[in-house]
Order: C-alpha cells, then structure tokens, then sequence
C-alpha cells in the first residue's frame, strides 16, 4: 500500500511539474506589442526592436516618463534612464560600424535609453546590456556611448513609435515618435570605405574567379572617385589574368576613366575597340555618354557606324540625330529623327516628337 501511495505521489508531482512548465509557455500578447523598424544606409543595417506603449490620455512627459535619471523602486539601478518603449530593453543593432550625431560607435546590438530633460533636451544613451527588463537594471558602467540631442514637438502619435523620416546616401536620422514629442538622432555610415573593403576581400576570394567582379568592382571605384583603383581593376578585367578578355564593357569604362583623368589621348582608341564589340543599344549609349564628355565629333563618328552596322534601327537614328545636334547640324539632326520616327514602336513616337520640334527651333536635343 506504501508502494502504490508512493507511486501515486511521484505520478501526481510529475503532471504538476508539467503542469507548472506548459503554463510558463503560453505565449499571450503584451499590452505594448514589440515592433522592429529598420532602414539601410549603403550597405548598413540599421534596426530597432522595442516596445510600444500607447498615450491612453495619460500624462506622459514628466509624469509617465519622468525627467532625468530616477530610482524607479525596482531593480539594482538608483539612477535610471527611461527605457525608450516598454517591457524588455528596447535593442538597436548596427551592422557596421556607424556614427551617430558624429560619435564613433561599433557596429553590434545595444541597449537604448533616453534621458529627456524638461529644458527639451535629451541624452540618448547606448548601453552594452540588451536583455534587461526595462531601465531597472541600467548600470552606467555598461555605456558604450552618450549622445546629447534636441527633442522637438510634432503632432500627436497615440502610440509610441520609431521611424527613419529622412535619409541620404550615407546617413539617416532615427526617431522616436510619442505623444506630441519627437527625439530624432542622426546615424552617419562610410559607405564608401564599407563598400572598398568589402570588394578588396571578394577579389581575394572565390567571386574574384570571375571577370564580371572585377567589372562590378572598377565600375563602382569609377563612381565613388577613385580613379586609380577604378583603373587597377578594370587593366585586370582586360588582360593578366585566366578570365581576363576586351570585351565592350571593360574598354568603355577604361575609356571613361582615363577621360576624367585627363588622358583623352589613350581614351579615344579604346572607344573605337569598344565600339566595334557593343550592341545597338550599348554604342547608343557610349555616343550619347561621349557627348556629355564634350567629345562631339567622336560621338558622330561612332554613331554614324551604329546605324551603318545595325540597320539603320530607329534607336542608332535617333543616337546620330542627337549627335547632329550637339555639333549645330540640324538639317541632319531632323532627317534622321524622322528616319526614326519612322520605324520606332508608337510608344516612343511622342519622345521623338519633342525632340523633333526642339530642332526645327534651332533648339540642342541633349
């Protein structure tokens, strides 16, 4: 009889031991649901998870949240900033190193504080711990980084939310939205420098096996301004290594680079090889982008052979009549309008008519 109520006994702590564990599973919705929000910057992510409580006619600033740094009466911290949203830290993670409001930070996950201010100040604080419950165990001696900034005062959002409400091309401007409040933050990323390194580590593995990454890679150098490692990479494009061959997009950008280098001289023959490789549309484009270059009478000779070698196809028309206009020959530059008025799609016909009526004015088409 002992051994049965044993058995029962052990029986009934396991199912209330399972009891105990299925109930600490349930999943159940917060009051102030989490949300992420992110944005790129280049090739940098930049994201925050967080809380959102909502307004529900409370008084928030100064009461809800108060001001400056607090002994919220839980927890370890005597000097607490507010969490920035609700429930657990509020995460903000960088994927590359960053600056924000011109202040190195590396790249990482971190807890985000605010201390707001009543002068409408605020120092938004960065801190190596991102698994607390809220701001109850903010220990100073885990800040990464402060910042100081200033808030402003917008329309009404009832419930708490983050948003990029501007970015460029190397930068954005983060921002919490609550209440009549906004405290924005400016994140600044070297995308430029991110993006060289980057291509110097592909071309020392297995993408550097392929012509076309060394194309990618002088085609962004070109972009970015840096025109000797534009060169460097696109010379090993067009010869030295298994891959390497001249083929119409290696020649025209070498030829391009060596342009804003000022080596027009070296420029102009790769234009011709180019040329002789490219398609319709390709040569198009290499004579409309040689006009742009001030290289006038190169564009109407290289666009003269694209009708020749195509057909007299209504885009290599319409390419020699804007290479007629750039050099003041209207008459031609309207004959072969009209050639390409007559062959091109009706879909493109209102395009020519423009520059059509351009010309009869005397007016460039370019």
């Amino acid at each position: 009889m002992k051994k049965f109520n044993l058995f029962t006994t052990c029986i009934a702590a396991a199912m209330l031991l399972f009891a105990t564990q299925s109930s600490a599973q349930l999943q159940t919705p917060e009051a102030s649901q989490r949300a992420t929000v992110s944005q790129r910057v280049g090739i940098t992510d930049i994201t925050i998870d967080y809380g959102r409580p909502s307004v529900k006619e409370r008084e928030i600033w100064g009461k809800l949240v108060p001001y400056g740094f607090n002994d919220l009466g839980f927890g370890t911290s005597k000097s607490a900033p507010w969490r920035a949203g609700a429930n657990m830290n509020t995460i903000i993670e960088f994927s590359h190193d960053v600056k924000v409001e011109g202040k190195d930070i590396k790249a990482g996950e971190y807890g985000l504080h605010i201390a707001l201010k009543e002068d409408g100040n605020a120092t938004i604080i960065f801190s190596a711990n991102t698994s607390s419950w809220g701001s109850y165990f903010y220990d100073e001696k885990e800040d990464v980084l402060r910042v100081d900034v200033k808030t402003k005062e917008t329309g009404h959002t009832e419930t708490l939310t983050y948003l990029f409400p501007s970015f460029e091309a190397n930068s954005t401007v983060a921002a919490l939205r609550w209440e009549k409040k906004e405290i924005p933050f400016k994140i600044e990323v070297d995308v430029k420098n991110l993006v060289m390194k980057g291509i110097k580590d592909d071309l020392r593995n297995t993408k550097g096996f392929t012509q076309a990454t060394w194309d990618n890679a002088a085609g962004y150098a070109f972009n970015a301004g840096d025109l000797d490692q534009a060169l460097e990479w696109v010379n090993t494009s067009i010869s030295g290594s298994f891959f390497s061959k001249e083929t119409f997009a290696n020649l025209s950008l070498k030829s391009q680079i060596l342009m804003k280098q000022g080596k027009t001289d070296k420029a102009l023959p790769l234009v011709d090889k180019a040329a002789k490789l490219g398609s319709a549309s390709q040569v198009f484009q290499l004579g409309t982008g040689l006009i742009g270059q001030g290289q006038k009478e190169k564009a109407l000779a290289i666009l003269k052979n694209n009708v020749k070698n195509n057909n007299g196809a209504w885009p290599s028309n319409f390419g020699l009549a804007r290479a007629y206009s750039a050099n003041g020959d209207y008459k031609n530059a309207i004959k072969s309008i009209n050639v390409a008025m007559t062959k091109a799609p009706e879909r493109f016909k209102p395009r020519l008519s423009g520059a059509l009526e351009k010309l009869k004015k005397g007016e460039d088409i370019n």
